[in-house]
């Protein structure tokens, strides 16, 4: 139990320099490998389906009511060509003439601008027709390809086109959009800038071609897309809505009908294209597109909760760990909610947290690895308790190379061999050190048995102690503790017939040992010099054990074990052994003296 010999033992055989190991492997390393490897995840795509899932939850959450929600827009309204729309004027493609009956029928109640997310890219000859109608209307949209342009007739009638490219993410729904194309804005951008020009006063801010040029702006769905004000393409041409419905309103046309151009969205598992425009317009003309953090933020962000995490859960016990454990995942999806909500801000969610359970995880298996070899290193020096003990207070032990005093109550145990140095003298030194190390083996199984720590050997001594390393306080603890160094004695007596009947055979001198106990205060802590340190305890106790020990050579009776007492012992233990009073001894600083009992056997 020589903790700091034991660490320059270690050192000069070049096995695990456990100090050395703790001071140059810090745990908020281990967090940082953690965070590493949590980095080279997000940077192969890993996390990605674990973030699209936080996204639809967020979504999710808002449209239940929990966070704000901001619905959509009401200058917004679709013109759907649904199954109605289809079953009156027959199966799509229609003619272009329909669509110039719908421009025709909303000179009643003009809108704002009018996009189509319905390509015209092949000649028809009712081209001269729409052309006519788009130039009549003066704010028609028309969508396009990146390599293919509306009709040229209609291009040149029309007040602005816009791309309709889009590629749903890898699970199928649609979370981002391309706002510029090779400096084509998308058609929502379009629709959007048909606004501005029609309200010069009170311009909404749009991204512009040369700082937005194929990059990709990320939608936040309004809600779902059936609460999007919504029109059939027949009621609308046949004059059945009411008057002035879309007045002034940015209106989309396209196909909402089963099998043509279905998205998914965080709220719809299936709905039609044109809402994702009518998305971008929302999001536009709101200032309300989500905004992420930058990758090299996020990155920065991974690397520090993992070193943050393990320097916070280290040194801290079960519970405060699985409290921590929950707790900082709660409370970073809450602030993520709280920001997606309130400001638009769409927060890594799976990363953090996967980092967070990472670092655990990691700080878990060092912790194991670290308690593997420090008991295997220790297990043959010191007793198993007081290796649990030194795991337990590594840092303390590590950096200060010794273990602060604690106060406690325990049973102390003095065992030596009668007559021994008689024996000693009859003996061949090495035949000796034989006989007595299997005699202490036999005896220190014994006490490890019955949960006591051999504290140390003083030649064929032995001073043990039950109740360490660990504080005992409770009543039940310390009755538990003295009956269990009753019990090993009393198995120590059993073992040691056996041994004398080998030794018999052997021609080897028999043994016969004494025993005292006493249960009292004492002080565990480090003792020694900084050159020699042990792990031991101290007090009174220790004292009064010794003398009972002592006391056991004088006493002539018919206990049959040769173990002593004190009655503060008995009083513990009297309920389950069997006692007779052989004496009383004088202990220092006492006016009365302290009743000593023999050990007669259990009760039955």
């Amino acid at each position: 139990m020589k903790f700091k010999q034991l660490i320059e033992h270690l050192k000069h055989n070049q096995l695990i320099g456990i100090r050395q190991y703790l001071i140059t492997n810090p745990p908020w390393l281990t967090g940082a490998a953690a965070g590493i490897m949590s980095v080279a995840m997000l940077q192969l795509g890993m996390w990605k389906p674990l973030e699209y899932l936080g996204y639809k939850t967020l979504f999710q959450i808002r449209e239940s009511g929990v966070l704000p929600n901001p619905g959509w827009d009401d200058r917004i309204a679709v013109i759907a060509i649904e199954p109605q729309s289809l079953q009156e004027y027959g199966q799509f493609p229609w003619p272009r003439n329909r669509y110039a009956e719908l421009l025709s029928a909303l000179k009643k109640s003009p809108p704002t601008a009018v996009g189509f997310d319905i390509l015209f890219l092949d000649p028809s000859p009712k081209d001269q027709m729409l052309a006519g109608a788009i130039a009549t209307n003066g704010k028609v949209v028309l969508p396009r390809t990146t390599k293919e342009q509306p009709v040229a007739s209609l291009k040149a009638a029309a007040a602005g086109v816009g791309h309709i490219m889009h590629e749903p993410n890898s699970d199928g729904v649609s979370r981002d959009s391309k706002i510029f194309l090779n400096s084509i804005p998308n058609l929502g951008l379009a629709m959007t800038q048909r606004y501005n020009a029609a309200n010069p006063q009170n311009p909404v801010l749009l991204p512009q071609p040369h700082n937005m040029q194929e990059q990709t702006v990320w939608v936040n769905w309004p809600g779902k897309t059936e609460n999007l004000r919504t029109y059939a393409f027949v009621d609308v041409a046949e004059g059945r809505i009411p008057a002035n419905a879309l007045a002034d309103k940015l209106v989309l046309v396209g196909i909402v009908a089963t099998g043509f151009d279905q998205i998914s969205t965080p709220l719809n598992k299936t709905t039609a294209g044109v809402y994702l425009y009518a998305a971008l317009v929302d999001n536009l003309l709101n200032q309300r597109l989500l905004k992420r953090l930058p990758v090299l933020l996020e990155i920065f962000l991974l690397l520090g909760i993992g070193p943050l995490t393990t320097s916070v859960l280290c040194n801290r016990g079960v519970k405060a760990r699985i409290a921590i454990a929950l707790g900082l995942p709660v409370i970073w999806v809450t602030a993520a909610a709280v920001l997606f909500g309130c400001y638009f801000w769409w927060l890594p969610v799976a990363a953090p947290i996967g980092t967070l359970i990472l670092s655990g995880t990691a700080l878990q298996l060092r912790e194991q690895y670290e308690k593997q070899q420090l008991m295997r290193l220790f297990e043959k020096h010191v007793a198993p308790e007081t290796a649990q003990l030194i795991w337990e207070r590594k840092a303390e032990i590590f950096e200060q190379g010794e273990l602060e005093p604690q106060e406690l109550t325990a049973t102390v145990l003095f065992m030596d061999i009668r007559s021994f140095t008689s024996i000693s003298e009859k003996m061949r030194p090495r035949d000796l050190l034989t006989w007595l190390n299997n005699y202490l083996e036999a005896m220190t199984n014994c006490i490890m048995d019955h949960g006591g720590v051999v504290d140390k050997y003083i030649g064929d001594a032995i001073m043990a102690v039950f109740g360490v390393p660990f504080c005992h306080t409770e009543y039940p603890e310390i009755q538990q503790d003295a009956l269990n160094a009753v019990a090993a004695c009393i198995a120590m007596h059993e073992k040691l017939h056996k041994l004398n009947e080998q030794l018999r055979i052997d021609r080897k001198p028999l043994i016969k040992f004494g025993i005292g106990l006493h249960t009292g205060q004492l002080v565990a802590g480090s003792v020694g010099g900084s050159r020699r340190l042990n792990y031991s305890v101290i007090g009174d106790a220790v004292n009064v054990a010794a003398r009972l020990e002592a006391m056991n050579k004088e006493i002539v009776s018919d206990s049959p074990f040769n173990l002593l007492v004190t009655g503060r012992t008995f009083a513990y233990v009297r309920d389950r052994y069997e006692g007779q009073k052989v004496g009383a001894i004088q202990l220092r600083g006492k006016k009365e003296e302290t009743v000593v009992y023999a050990i007669l056997g259990e009760k039955h």
